[in-house]
């Protein structure tokens, strides 16, 4: 089955949407495996963003994602990472269709309420940096 994770980023869970955004996550047919709340380190953060260190906004996206708390989650199904990610809509929420979660619950480019996996090399990444083998409860 093909994983994706997806973070409920600061602004997000600063105006109580989480649950809100977990739920309409959950109501594309695909399965939560995996969840908890943190806040991300810089190390961790930088670990994670380190494909786009050498872009003008890598500091800016840091900052931001280290600022708050961050509800990190793993869900699993068939073409997960498709599927996640047109629920979650465009990243700039300006452009995203209606009743996708960037266009219902993000303010702007930067504060877009969540962050979802690109691929399947990527996803393995980054559930790695949140999250322990045994942490995902596949059933």
């Amino acid at each position: 089955m093909e994983k994706i994770l997806v973070l409920v980023k600061p602004d997000g869970v600063e105006k109580g949407n989480t649950g809100a955004i977990l739920a309409r996550l959950e109501a594309t047919g695909t399965r939560l495996v995996a969840a908890r709340m943190l806040k991300i380190s810089r190390e961790t953060a930088e670990k994670h963003y380190a494909v786009h260190r050498e872009r003008p906004f890598f500091n800016s996206v840091v900052e931001y994602i280290t600022s708050g708390p961050v509800v990190a989650a793993v869900f699993e199904g068939k073409d997960v990472i498709s599927v996640i990610r047109r629920a979650m809509g465009a990243t700039d929420p300006a452009k995203a269709e209606p009743g996708t979660i960037r266009k219902d619950f993000a303010e702007s480019i930067e504060r877009n309420a969540v962050h979802g996996s690109d691929s399947p090399e990527t996803a393995e990444y980054e559930i790695s940096l949140y999250f322990k083998p045994e942490d995902i409860l596949s059933y």
